[in-house]
C-alpha cells in the first residue's frame, strides 16, 4: 500500500510537467513582426466535441538538413555600402543565434544572374590541365561574404552549383545560351548562337568533359584550402532552360554521361567527399530526372536530386521512387521585385510544398540586394534585405521573417512529424534536443482558431488574419 500511495504523487507529478512545459510563440503580420503571444499554454482539457483536432503523432519524415540563402557577389556589393555595424547587424540577423540562424547556404561557382558580370574560374580557352584555374574573384567577393557569415555562424554548410560552365566550353563559346530578345541585349550574343532546347549547350567531347570535371574538382579543394567546405554540388542550375544570363541546358542523358564516366571518377581519384546531385532541376515531367537517375554508370554517384520553380511537379513523384536519395528544394521563386506580403505567401506555399514533399532543406535565393532588386540583364528580383545604395536605408522584407519563422526554430537534424487531420498551412518537426515545433500560416482575411494534440494535451491558439506563427515547447 505504501508503494502504491508514492507512485500516484509521482505520476501526477509527470502529467504536471507535461502540461506545464513552457510554450514560445511568434507572429507575424504585415503590420505587426516577430511579435510574442503570451500565455499559450497546453492543457488536459479536451475541446468540445466537433471541433477539429491537428494531432501531432509519433511518426517522422526526413531529416532537415538545415535552411538557408544564397551568397551572390551583388549582395556582398550592397552590404559593401553600409557602415561596418550597419552590415555587422544585416549579417546577424541573418546568421547569428538571435536572428533567423541560417544553416545550409547555397553559392554559385563562377557568375550566376546575381554575379556582376560574366566571368568563371578559369577564362583561359581550351586549357585542359587547368593550369590558369583560380578563385582570385571569390576571395575578394563571394569568399569574404561567406567567411562574414562563418565567424557568427561556425556551423554553416554551403552547397554550390554552376550556372554556366566557362564559355570556352559551351558550343555557342558564350555564358549566355539565349538570345535577348528585349531592346537591350544585355548579353551580346546573336541569334545564330541562340542554343536550341532540347539541345545540350556543352561541348560533349572528352576533352571537354574531362577539364570539366578537374574544374570542379579544384573548385572543391580550393575552397577546402579557405577553410569553406563544399557539401555538394548540383551539377548545373536550371539544365532545362536556355536563359539570357549565364546558363546551359543538358540533356539529361548528357549529365549522366559526364558525372558517371568523368565527375564520379575524378571525385573518386581525388578523395573528395562532396556529394554530387542531380540538380537543379526545373522541369516539372519525372521522366526527365528518372532518365539521370536510372543511368546505371551515373547512380553510383548521385547522392540525391534538387528541385526548384518547376521542379516542384517532379519532386512529389521522385522522393516517392527514390527513397534512398536526398532530395533538396534549391532556389526559392524570386517574383518581380515587390517584397510584399503576397510574395511571402507564395514562398510559405512552397516551403510548405517542398518540405511535405520530403526536401531536406529550403533555399531562397537572393538575401540581400540593392532597393531595385534589378539584375544585369533587367529581371527585377525579391530579397529578403533591400538596401539603397544612395540613401544606405535598409528594409526587412515580409519573407525576411517568414524564413526567420522556420529557420530560427527549425535546427539541423531536426525531422518533420507527420501530421493528422492537418492541412497544406501547418508543418511540425522534433529538433535533435527533442523540442517541438510548429508553424502555422493563415492566409485567410480572417483570424483561425488551430487545436494541436500531443498523447493527452491539447493546445489552443487563435491566429491573426494574413500571418504566419511559430509555436515552441
Amino acid at each position: 500500500m505504501k508503494k502504491y500511495l508514492v507512485a500516484i504523487p509521482m505520476l501526477a507529478l509527470s502529467v504536471a510537467a507535461a502540461v506545464a512545459q513552457k510554450v514560445e510563440m511568434y507572429s507575424t503580420t504585415e503590420a505587426s513582426l516577430w511579435q510574442e503571444v503570451k500565455n499559450v499554454k497546453w492543457t488536459t482539457k479536451a475541446p468540445e466535441a466537433g471541433k477539429p483536432v491537428v494531432t501531432l503523432t509519433d511518426e517522422r519524415a526526413q531529416t532537415i538538413d538545415g535552411i538557408g540563402g544564397t551568397f551572390n557577389e551583388i549582395g556582398w556589393d550592397m552590404l559593401c555600402y553600409l557602415s561596418e555595424d550597419q552590415r555587422q547587424q544585416i549579417l546577424n540577423d541573418l546568421f547569428s543565434e538571435e536572428g533567423a540562424k541560417f544553416s545550409y547556404c547555397r553559392m554559385p561557382i563562377g557568375a550566376s544572374d546575381y554575379g556582376m558580370n560574366f566571368y568563371s574560374l578559369n577564362d583561359v580557352v581550351d586549357d585542359f590541365d587547368m593550369v590558369n584555374f583560380s578563385i582570385a574573384r571569390d576571395r575578394h567577393i563571394l569568399l569574404r561574404y561567406i567567411k562574414e557569415a562563418q565567424k557568427i555562424n561556425p556551423d554553416l554548410k554551403m552547397w554550390a552549383s554552376p550556372w554556366s560552365p566557362p564559355g570556352w566550353m559551351k558550343i555557342n563559346s558564350s555564358y549566355a545560351s539565349g538570345y535577348d530578345r528585349s531592346e537591350h541585349n544585355h548579353n551580346g550574343l546573336t541569334l545564330d548562337r541562340h542554343i536550341e532546347l532540347p539541345c545540350t549547350g556543352f561541348k560533349m567531347q572528352e576533352g571537354y568533359l574531362k577539364a570539366y570535371a578537374l574544374y570542379l574538382a579544384k573548385f572543391c579543394k580550393a575552397y577546402e584550402e579557405q577553410g569553406v567546405h563544399i557539401e555538394n554540388i548540383n551539377i548545373q542550375n536550371e539544365p532545362c532552360s536556355n536563359h539570357i544570363f549565364p546558363s546551359c541546358p543538358w540533356r539529361p542523358e548528357d549529365m549522366a554521361y559526364f558525372v558517371g564516366r568523368f565527375l564520379g571518377p575524378r571525385f573518386e581519384q581525388d578523395s573528395i567527399d562532396t556529394e554530387i546531385i542531380f540538380g537543379t532541376i526545373n522541369r516539372d515531367n519525372p521522366a526527365f530526372t528518372r532518365t539521370a537517375l536510372n543511368d546505371p554508370e551515373a547512380a553510383k554517384y548521385f547522392k540525391g536530386a534538387g528541385f526548384q520553380w518547376d521542379g516542384k511537379g517532379a519532386i512529389p513523384y521522385i522522393s516517392k521512387e527514390y527513397p534512398h536519395l536526398k532530395m533538396m528544394h534549391t532556389e526559392a521563386e524570386c517574383g518581380n521585385g515587390s517584397n510584399d506580403w503576397g510574395a511571402a505567401e507564395h514562398t510559405w506555399w512552397q516551403i510548405s510544398h517542398y518540405l511535405r514533399n520530403g526536401a531536406r532543406n529550403f533555399t531562397y535565393w537572393n538575401m540581400v540586394l540593392d532597393d531595385t532588386g534589378t539584375s544585369p540583364w533587367g529581371w527585377k528580383q525579391n530579397s529578403l534585405i533591400s538596401v539603397n545604395p544612395k540613401t544606405l536605408e535598409v528594409v526587412y522584407h515580409p519573407e525576411y521573417y517568414l524564413m526567420k519563422h522556420l529557420s530560427h526554430y527549425v535546427e539541423p537534424g531536426a525531422q518533420r512529424l507527420v501530421l493528422d487531420n492537418a492541412d497544406d498551412d501547418i508543418l511540425a518537426f522534433v529538433n535533435p534536443d527533442g523540442k517541438g515545433v510548429v508553424i502555422v500560416a493563415n492566409c485567410a482575411d480572417k483570424s483561425r482558431q488551430v487545436v494541436l494534440r500531443q498523447g493527452k494535451k491539447y493546445l489552443t491558439v487563435v491566429l491573426q488574419p494574413k500571418s504566419f506563427s511559430t509555436i515552441y515547447y
